[in-house]
């Protein structure tokens, strides 16, 4: 039996709460039912911080891919006229180069069109590059699956497509389409379309259906006599080290160009799109969390239970001195343990699978011979994972405050018990 002097004494080394809520922790209870119920609540806990972890580095992968697919074909940073054409384009480029942060730029001539192959027509957007200055700023050279760059030479108006827009006017390397552009000529015969014979020199797929399916490339000499573009360019694009850096290197640019010309950057382009994501991965997260809020409510249930039982322990702790604040940091102590115990497991768990996430999907793809990932559906056909720790962290301390919660109201019912009360049928 400890008196209050032992007490006073464990509590100059050693907090009292502290000490007895792990050694009820480790100690053996008497009822295996309470234990079964912990170890439950610890595997809830651990199994809610694992699909967290797993679930957010898929997303986070997801998105990754989806950045970069898009960034391919766009830019980080755009200069443009104000009318759609960018006067004296070289002296910009060249002024472009010299700033902070950009280590690629390209000249590019944009416009709409539309491209008519037999019975089969589609609507495009036309993009007129330089072939040896666009490897600078987009991967679509690299994505080129037939045909090759070299084909594409001012004046032979050859045409890159991509891979579904070709599937779908159905050509391939070396057939001709007829290009209709919004230009008009006024002819004796009345006012009449531009049109213009064109040979498919090359065709790219990048993985992302709106540039597979909606795009075709020519040279930008050619793309500005189509458009008639005196300048010969409506713009210049941007490579950043960093793309994250957009917005800050768009604004700057804009004050030293004087206010000129329009300057936009990829977040400004897909705005709506990487904002849904966003939406999206926020509303993952709360429903998962779900699964940590019910395992903490079976943490609630078992230290109730341990309260029930722990009755005449309390009460002796009481007649020797022990505060209510003290029972309660307690019974605190102990059910925080169970949480902390599977969120530790949870954080390590979740990490280890979303790295080898991709592996062991595939590993199951080959034994049960099934697509996760249909190639003929998804242009993604691997599980992307990107652990974050700044993920890792959150969902760890989210899950010990939700857990920490949970033992609050089984620790003020323990403080609240009587002594005499507790001890009447002792």
């Amino acid at each position: 039996m400890l008196t209050k002097q032992d007490l006073f004494a464990r509590k100059m080394f050693k907090p009292i709460e502290f000490y007895i809520g792990l050694r009820y922790t480790r100690a053996k209870r008497r009822n295996h039912f309470i234990s079964f119920i912990s170890l439950i609540s610890m595997l809830g806990i651990m199994l809610g911080v694992v699909a967290l972890i797993v679930v957010l580095s898929v997303m986070n992968g997801f998105h990754k891919e989806v950045r970069e697919r898009i960034l391919g074909m766009t830019s980080h940073a755009t200069i443009s006229g104000v009318n759609g054409e960018l006067e004296n384009w070289p002296e910009v480029q060249a002024e472009a180069a010299t700033f902070p942060h950009v280590i690629g730029e390209a000249p590019y001539v944009e416009g709409q069109g539309m491209l008519i192959s037999g019975q089969k027509v589609s609507g495009v957007l036309l993009r007129g590059i330089l072939p040896d200055q666009e490897g600078k700023v987009s991967e679509v050279i690299s994505a080129i699956t037939n045909g090759s760059i070299e084909a594409l030479q001012p004046g032979e108006y050859g045409l890159i497509l991509g891979r579904e827009l070709a599937l779908v006017l159905g050509v391939g390397v070396g057939d001709r389409v007829t290009l209709v552009t919004p230009q008009v000529n006024v002819t004796p015969a009345g006012i009449m379309p531009r049109l213009k014979r064109f040979t498919v020199a090359a065709i790219f797929q990048v993985g992302m259906g709106e540039y597979d399916r909606g795009v075709a490339i020519m040279h930008m000499e050619d793309a500005a006599k189509l458009m008639r573009l005196e300048s010969g360019a409506s713009g210049i694009r941007l490579k950043l080290d960093d793309l994250y850096l957009a917005p800050q290197i768009s604004r700057e640019l804009a004050l030293k160009m004087g206010g000129y010309y329009r300057i936009s950057d990829w977040t400004m382009q897909h705005r709506n799109f990487f904002a849904a994501l966003q939406t999206e991965k926020r509303m993952m997260s709360i429903i998962l969390s779900l699964i940590v809020a019910v395992a903490a409510f079976n943490i609630v249930s078992t230290m109730v239970m341990v309260v029930t039982d722990k009755q005449s322990d309390i009460a002796i702790l009481r007649t020797l001195g022990a505060s209510p604040s003290s029972i309660m940091g307690i019974f605190m102590v102990q059910g925080a343990t169970i949480g902390i115990v599977g969120n530790i497991l949870g954080m390590i768990g979740g990490v280890l699978l979303a790295i080898n996430v991709e592996e062991i999907v595939s590993w199951i793809e080959s034994v049960f011979e099934i697509d996760f990932l249909d190639p003929s559906i998804y242009y993604i056909t691997k599980l992307p994972s990107e652990p974050h720790l700044s993920d890792v962290l959150l969902i760890g301390f989210t899950a010990f405050i939700i857990t920490l919660a949970a033992t609050l109201y089984p620790a003020w019912k323990a403080s609240r018990t009587q002594p005499a009360e507790a001890l009447r049928y002792e």
